[in-house]
């Protein structure tokens, strides 16, 4: 059995954002459950499903009023430049131990970061009527007056963002 398997806790009310999601899950499984042999190949599938992932909410947040540099991207492109140091590792020193402490991490990582500041982007993305599929925004009114620095949420801090890098290094 994965380290973490799909449930209707983690999902958002966000079909887009939940079938992304659910990917993420079944990729990680893979991962976990993959022998040497295929251990490369299903790591390398992470990390592209990954960057497109955080690419696609990146984008959302930038269409909606997210600052650049918000606590939320900020933890995207940590774990995903750590994910693809991961891939390095093994590509260079063959450490496929590496990339196997790295799938258990993110199997503590994902609900955590899913549950806040994926569920604070969520609530945005709905209350700002964003068409994730047309780029409109149908509630501009909604948007924020100037950029959200944080995740949207409450859970977010600069201290729970370093912490969360540091846990998933």
């Amino acid at each position: 059995m994965a380290a973490l398997e799909w449930s209707e806790a983690l999902a958002l009310d966000l079909p887009l954002m939940d079938d992304t999601h659910r990917e993420f899950v079944d990729l990680l499984a893979a991962v976990e459950a993959a022998d040497d042999a295929m251990l490369v190949a299903a790591w390398q599938a992470l990390v592209e499903h990954t960057e497109q992932h955080f690419g696609q909410e990146d984008a959302w947040m930038a269409s909606t009023g997210f600052a650049a540099g918000n606590c939320h991207a900020l933890q995207h492109k940590v774990v995903l430049q750590v994910m693809r140091e991961g891939a390095a590792r093994v590509a260079d020193k063959g450490e496929l131990h590496v990339v196997r402490a790295m799938a258990a991490e993110l199997a503590l990582w994902f609900p955590q970061h899913a549950q806040s500041m994926d569920a604070a982007l969520a609530q945005h993305v709905r209350r700002v009527g964003f068409d994730a599929a047309t780029g409109l925004v149908h509630a501009p009114d909604a948007l924020p007056e100037g950029l959200i620095h944080g995740c949207g949420g409450s859970s977010c801090s600069e201290e729970r963002t370093a912490a969360t890098a540091e846990t998933v290094a």
